[in-house]
C-alpha cells in the first residue's frame, strides 16, 4: 500500500512539474503532500499543497480533478497495475497553517517579552 501511494505521488509530482498537465489552473510549483489509497486500491485521495492562496489553491484542485482521467491514464501507463485507482485531488492546508500558526506565537512571544 505505502509503495503504491509512493508512487502515485512520484508520478503526480512528475506530471505537475513538467507541465503536462495543460490546463493553465495548473500551477507548476504545486507540492503533493500525501496521497491516501483505499484498502481495495480501487481509489486514491492525493493532497495538493501550495504557496499561493486559498482561491488559486482551490483552482488548481478542481483543474487536476478535472484533469484526473488524463492523469489516472498517465499513471497506469508508468505503474503497470491491473487496476489503476481512481483519482480525487483534495487541498492540503496544513503546512501554511502551521506556518501561520508559528508567527502568532512569535507575535505573542515578541510582545510578552517586550512587556517585561
Amino acid at each position: 500500500m505505502k509503495r503504491v501511494e509512493s508512487l502515485i505521488r512520484e508520478q503526480v509530482s512528475t506530471l505537475i512539474m513538467s507541465g503536462d498537465i495543460k490546463d493553465p489552473r495548473v500551477n507548476t510549483l504545486l507540492s503533493i503532500t500525501s496521497v491516501k489509497v483505499s484498502n481495495d486500491l480501487s481509489s486514491a485521495r492525493v493532497f495538493v499543497s501550495g504557496l499561493e492562496g486559498d482561491a488559486k489553491l482551490k483552482k488548481s484542485v478542481a483543474a487536476l480533478n478535472h484533469a484526473a482521467g488524463f492523469i489516472q491514464n498517465r499513471i497506469g501507463k508508468q505503474i503497470r497495475m491491473r487496476l489503476t485507482p481512481r483519482l480525487r485531488f483534495e487541498a492540503d492546508t496544513s503546512a501554511r497553517d502551521g506556518f501561520m500558526l508559528n508567527q502568532k506565537i512569535d507575535h505573542l512571544l515578541h510582545n510578552e517579552s517586550e512587556e517585561e
